[in-house]
C-alpha cells in the first residue's frame, strides 16, 4: 500500500516546490464532516488556497498538479488537542516550558500564545500525523499558580495562529493544592471573580481585590459569552457544579478531562457542553475518575453530547496518535464518521473556527489530509497534508535524522 502511495507523496511534495496555484485531488473518498457525508470517487479541486469544486469528473486546470488519489480517503485536517504545541519542546528543558504562570494570583489575561514557537520542531512531526491544528493550554503548577491557569489561542500546524482564545481552569482533587486545599475553595474563588467582573462597585466597598484591571477586562469578554471557558473536571459531582455555574452565569464553558462525564450524560446535552475526552481513559488514577470506561465517548455521543479528542497528557509529542485512540473508541462503540467528526468538526465549532477547519465543503479554506488507508488505522499514514490550502513538505526533523543517519548505520552493519 506504502509503495503504491508513493508517486502521489512526490506528486504532493513537488506541488509543494512548484507553489502551485492550483491542485486537483482525483478520486477520492471525501469525508466531508458536513450533512453531504462521505463522497466516493470525488475529485478536490484546490485553487488559491480553497476548495474550489468538489465533485466528479472535474477536468484539471491547464498547469495544475494532479494527485491521484485511487479511492483513498480524504479528511479534513486533524485536531490535535488542548496542550503545548510549539510552547515546549521536551520536558527536561525548562528553558522551553513556557506554559505555566507562576505568580501566586489569578490572571486570566495571562495568554500563553505569546510564547508560541512556529518553528518548534515538534509541529512538524505533528504535522505528519495528519494534525493541522491544535489548541494551546496553559498548564498549572502546584509551585505558584492559580485554578485559573490563563489562556490560549487556537494554532495550526502551518506555524499560524487564530484570533481565537480560550480560557482553562482547573478543578478537582488535583487542583486542591492551588484553592487552599478544598475543592469547595475553587467554586467560591470563580463566584468571586465573577462578581467582581459583574459588580464592580462592591470593589469599592471591600478591597480583597482577585484580579487586575487587566484580569477583570479579560474575564468580563468570557462572562459576556465572548469565549470558551474550558474546565478540567472529571468527577461527576464537578461536572455537575460546572453545568450549575454555566447556567447561573450564562457561561460558554467545555468540560476536559470528563471521565465521568458518561454518568451526566443527559444534563451535558440538555446544556450544551461538550466534552474534550482521553480516549484511553479506562482505569480510575483517583477517586475523581472512578467510574473511567473506554465507553464514554460512545455513551457521551449516543446521548446527543458533542465529543472532541485530547490526550490527558498535553506534552505534544505524540498529539499525531490521537487518530489512533479515536479508533479504540470505535472499537468501544463509537460510530466511525462521529470518531472522525471528534478529530474534525467538532473542536473546531467548540473553539469558533468551523469556518476555516474541521470540515470539507467548496469555498472553504483547503484544510485537508490524504491518507494511505482508514484514517483510524495504526498502519496509515498522511500522503498529502494540506494547511490552509497550501501543500506541506512531507517532512520532519526527525525524517531528516533518520535520512541523515540510517543509510550510515546501515553501512556500518553490513561491514
Amino acid at each position: 500500500m506504502r509503495a503504491a502511495a508513493l508517486p502521489c507523496a512526490l506528486l504532493a511534495l513537488a506541488a509543494v516546490s512548484a507553489q502551485a496555484a492550483e491542485v486537483l485531488i482525483r478520486d477520492a473518498t471525501v469525508h466531508t464532516m458536513t450533512s453531504a457525508g462521505v463522497l466516493e470517487h470525488t475529485d478536490i479541486l484546490v485553487r488559491d488556497g480553497r476548495i474550489a469544486e468538489l465533485g466528479t469528473h472535474l477536468a484539471a486546470p491547464a498547469g495544475a498538479q494532479v494527485i491521484e488519489a485511487a479511492g483513498r480517503a480524504v479528511t479534513p485536517g486533524l485536531f490535535g488537542g488542548l496542550g503545548r504545541l510549539g510552547i515546549e519542546e521536551i520536558g527536561e528543558e525548562p528553558t522551553v516550558d513556557d506554559y505555566a504562570l507562576k505568580l501566586g494570583a489569578m490572571r486570566p489575561e495571562f495568554d500563553v500564545t505569546l510564547a508560541f514557537n512556529s518553528e518548534s520542531a515538534v509541529i512538524g512531526v505533528a504535522r505528519l500525523g495528519g494534525v493541522t491544528f491544535a489548541q494551546l493550554a496553559p498548564g498549572s503548577d502546584a509551585k505558584g499558580s492559580s485554578i485559573v491557569s490563563g489562556q490560549g489561542a487556537l494554532v495550526r500546524t502551518d506555524g499560524s495562529v487564530a484570533a481565537n482564545r480560550a480560557l482553562f481552569v482547573d478543578l478537582g482533587g488535583d487542583a486542591n493544592a492551588l484553592s487552599g486545599g478544598s475543592r469547595a475553595a475553587q467554586y467560591m474563588l470563580i463566584e468571586q471573580a465573577l462578581t467582581e467582573v459583574r459588580e464592580p462597585k462592591m470593589i469599592l466597598m471591600n478591597d480583597q481585590r482577585l484580579l487586575t484591571p487587566a484580569g477583570r477586562q479579560t474575564l468580563a469578554g468570557y462572562a459576556a459569552g465572548k469565549g470558551r471557558i474550558v474546565f478540567n473536571a472529571s468527577r461527576t459531582a464537578d461536572i455537575r457544579q460546572v453545568i450549575r455555574l454555566a447556567q447561573k452565569e450564562k457561561l460558554a464553558v467545555a468540560i476536559r478531562g470528563g471521565a465521568e462525564a458518561w454518568r451526566v450524560a443527559p444534563e451535558l446535552a440538555a446544556a450544551r457542553i461538550p466534552v474534550i475526552l482521553d480516549p484511553l481513559d479506562d482505569l480510575p488514577e483517583s477517586f475523581d475518575t472512578v467510574g473511567a470506561t473506554l465507553e464514554n465517548a460512545a455513551r457521551l455521543e449516543r446521548a446527543g453530547v458533542t465529543i472532541a479528542f485530547s490526550f490527558d497528557d498535553p506534552e505534544p509529542h505524540n498529539i499525531r496518535k490521537l487518530r489512533q485512540a479515536a479508533g479504540i473508541a470505535v472499537a468501544n462503540g463509537l460510530p466511525h464518521e462521529a470518531a472522525l467528526a471528534a478529530l474534525t468538526r467538532n473542536p473546531a465549532e467548540i473553539f469558533g473556527v468551523a469556518d476555516k477547519n474541521g470540515s470539507l465543503a467548496r469555498g472553504r479554506p483547503a484544510d485537508l489530509v490524504l491518507w494511505s488507508g482508514d484514517p483510524l488505522e495504526v498502519t496509515s499514514l498522511p500522503d498529502a497534508v494540506f494547511v490552509q490550502g497550501v501543500p506541506q513538505q512531507m517532512r520532519s526533523r526527525q525524517t531528516e535524522l533518520r535520512d541523515r543517519y540510517l543509510p550510515k548505520l546501515k553501512a556500518h552493519n553490513a561491514r
